[in-house]
Order: C-alpha cells, then structure tokens, then sequence
C-alpha cells in the first residue's frame, strides 16, 4: 500500500466532479490507514464563536464571501456557523461558484471527521452547483443518469446523491444509483459507489457491502472507504456492517489487498487496533455486545 493520503484522494475526486474531468479512466490512490470514527455521536467543543460585528458585516458582503467565511468557520467548528450556513445558503444558490478558494474549504468539509461540518459542505456545493431542491431536478437528472455519455452520468450521479442525502426523493435516488451500480462501464460503477457512500440510506449498506466481490479493485476500495471513513454514515449505520466485514475477513475468495481493506475498515469503524485477525476481531466483536 502506498503513501497517498486518502483525503487527497477526495481532492481528486472533487476535481474530477467539478472540474469536468468525467471522461478520464478510474482513479487510483493508496487508502492510508487514519484508525477513527466518523458520525454524529461525535461531541465536539466549539473553538469559538461568530461574533456580532461577524454577522453583521455578512449582510455587506457578496455572496460568494458569506460562503467562504461561513464555511471556513464550519470547519473550525464555530458555534452558529452551521445555523448561518442553513439560513443563508437558498440566497445563494446560483450567485456562488466553487472557485479554486471555496472549492477547497469544500473538500475539507467533507472531509471532516464530524458529519455536520460534511452537511454543511454538501449544501454550499449544492448551491454552487445551482440545484433545485426538488422532484423535477432528479427527474432532469434521471435522465440524463440513464441516457447521456459518461461524463455527464457521473456528475448527474454525483448531484443526485447530494440531493438525496439532504432528504429529496431518497428511495427514488437509491433506486438511480443501484441501477448504475453494476453498470458495464468501471467508472460508472464506480461513481454509483460513491454516490451511494453520499446518499447513506441504511437501504445502502448491503449493495457496498456486496461490492467487496467487483472484479475492480478500486471499486472494491471505494466500497471499503464509503463504508468506514468517507461519504455521510453514521457511526451508528457504519457499525452495521460489521457482522458482513467479518465474514468478509474469513472469505478466501477475497484477495490479500481486499483482506486488508477489510482490516482497516473495521479498524476504522470501531476505533479498535486489532491487527489482521479474523478470530481476534470476532472475539472482540462478541465480548463488545
């Protein structure tokens, strides 16, 4: 396993969305082991808080300026930040662009260990992006979903996940994407992984968990992360799939490099350091319920 950091991984992989770059083949990156839980059970302490002079010089500025700060502030854990984000980010829809600046708060966002601060992310690139939020963007997005040319398929998935995750038309999105999901093409396979990750329905956790057996090891990986480090689980959803990553851990039709993302997975959702032991993960699966 190489040196790559995951979280660059995710930078590619906005660059790749959001940049147009949809046609290039599957992205490869090592998954470095980072052994943490993500989810909302999470508590965080504030490092701070927006101040009234901060809210009040808001209203004077552009809109692409309230998203900057606002996210930045998200990011750093501000108390109120989200709640300003929430309140404010209709106005923006449209008047906002993920310029080099806000696209990387947006990456970090969602990179985030705590899934507010990824929700916040989701709903500024949603802005930028220019979505509706409602029935008739996912009909215009199914479509093209289903019909158009690889590159626009991967960012229609990509908005579609982002939709769904914030509550429009969930079932209808999870069914979208599990018809890409064994897609002949490797790169729309690929990105239906991750919108499922992104989506995060608990309808989802079985279909990712069924990818550890896709003949591509990338998918196989996407699968791996989407499921215990990446996209918006719950600490609680994520442990959900532990009873199947333990069978995966004995599955001899699996490979050593899926074996060991196995590992890391479950390493990841439970904050355990166990090494790679199936009996000694089983064991301690037991002991903990």
């Amino acid at each position: 396993m190489g040196s790559t950091d995951w979280r660059a991984t995710s930078l590619v992989c906005a660059a790749f969305l959001l940049g147009g770059l949809a046609a290039g083949g599957s992205l490869r990156a090592a998954w470095v082991p980072i052994a943490r839980v993500i989810g909302l059970d999470v508590q965080w302490t504030p490092t701070d808080v927006l101040s009234a002079d901060e809210f009040d010089e808001l209203d004077e500025m552009t809109p692409q300026n309230q998203a900057e700060l606002l996210l930045e502030r998200s990011i750093n854990h501000y108390r109120g930040a989200n709640e300003a984000i929430a309140a404010r980010v209709k106005s923006w829809r449209g008047r906002i662009e993920l310029d080099r600046r806000l696209n990387k708060l947006f990456v970090t966002a969602i990179n985030s260990d705590d899934l507010a601060v990824r929700m916040a992310g989701i709903e500024v690139d949603i802005a930028a992006r220019n979505l509706v939020k409602d029935a008739s963007t996912v009909d215009r997005l199914e479509a093209t979903v289903r019909e158009d040319e690889q590159g626009a398929r991967v960012k229609a998935m990509w908005d579609l996940a982002l939709l769904g995750n914030r509550g429009i038309e969930r079932e209808r999105v999870f069914d979208i994407l599990m018809a890409a999901l064994h897609d002949g093409n490797e790169n729309i396979r690929y990105w239906a992984v991750e919108g499922l990750s992104y989506l995060a329905t608990d309808s989802a956790i079985e279909p990712l968990l069924d990818m550890f057996h896709d003949p591509l090891p990338t998918i196989r990986e996407r699968a791996a992360r989407g499921l215990a480090q990446s996209g918006m689980f719950s600490a609680e959803q994520r442990r959900k799939a532990i009873p199947r990553l333990l069978d995966f851990a004995e599955d001899r039709a699996l490979d050593d490099q899926t074996h060991s993302w196995v590992f890391q997975a479950l390493r990841d959702i439970t904050g355990q350091a166990l090494q790679h032991d199936a009996r000694a993960w089983r064991e301690w699966y037991a002991a903990s319920r």
